[in-house]
């Protein structure tokens, strides 16, 4: 199998690198490679490759910045996720494109279904809704996996963001009334691979995300209880909650992201079992 890879060098792009089979063959592009915004060049590169699948792992997800930059989320969000379904339509490849929690509100603290209306409270929900109804209206051979709270061994996250607060300071507070479901990169890479091998190519949205709900304040807690069994310096470390008021940012979330991600397990030949965080933890730290 022949895979086009947008975003190769994030979090998901870099965990699928790690992940893909031998037998397949993969065609790793980032923005500096090909620039998904353009679709003359999207389309040339997609003719040239002929990819059976491709994997949009690429996207504008600076979910503050884009309160201002709001062309440039919107072009790379949206206009490049057209790009891509109409260029894997004209050759007649799959598409799998990546999407978030983001683009629902959370106000009615219910597990989120692919049925359920989106409503988003931000910029980047907006853009990435965009994103998804622009590729499922081109192209009918394409496959929406939204997902939350992603966190790695690579990029920037939060995992990472704690690991190194937690050596600058001895109290670090956090958001204790937004609820939502770490997402291991490397589960969901996973969980694409499978679904990239299905000959009977599922299409439409589903929803991919960690089992276990918790806020942010517990996944820290977490983080520095993992952290300390590793290093000392973490023992000392404490989490002071707060509500979202009394965080400063430009962007509203949703109160609660849960995504229902049966439809997508139940697909799967085999369901993607969470790896434990410890494992993440000890990869950042050793």
């Amino acid at each position: 199998m022949r895979i086009l890879l947008t975003g190769s060098k994030g979090q998901v792009g870099s965990c699928l690198r790690d992940r893909l089979p031998e037998s397949w063959e993969l065609i790793a592009s980032d923005s500096q490679t090909l620039n998904i915004t353009d679709a003359h060049n999207v389309l040339n590169m997609v003719k040239t490759f002929e990819p059976d699948v491709i994997i949009n792992a690429a996207g504008y997800t600076k979910v503050d910045a884009a309160e201002t930059d709001i062309a440039k989320a919107f072009a790379v969000n949206a206009t490049g996720t057209l790009n891509l379904a109409q260029a894997a339509r004209a050759i007649g490849a799959r598409l799998i494109h990546l999407s978030t929690e983001q683009v629902f509100d959370g106000h009615h603290h219910v597990i989120l279904t692919e049925n359920m209306a989106p409503n988003p409270l931000n910029v980047y929900g907006h853009s990435k809704l965009a994103g998804e109804l622009l590729a499922l209206n081109a192209h009918v051979d394409t496959a929406v996996i939204r997902t939350s709270w992603v966190y790695s061994e690579y990029g920037h996250n939060f995992v990472k963001i704690m690991l190194q607060k937690g050596l600058e300071t001895s109290t670090i507070r956090v958001v204790d009334d937004q609820i939502g479901c770490p997402t291991y990169a490397g589960d969901l890479a996973e969980a694409i691979i499978r679904l990239a091998s299905l000959t009977d190519s599922p299409r439409g949205l589903m929803h991919f995300a960690g089992s276990q709900q918790m806020s942010w304040a517990d996944f820290a807690q977490r983080i520095f209880a993992e952290a300390a069994e590793i290093d000392e310096r973490y023992q000392q470390v404490k989490v002071e909650r707060i509500g979202t008021a009394d965080y400063q940012s430009a962007a509203r979330r949703p109160e609660f992201g849960i995504l229902d991600s049966r439809t997508l397990q139940n697909m799967l030949p085999e369901p993607v079992v969470d790896t434990p965080l410890t494992h993440i933890i000890t990869k950042l730290l050793n």
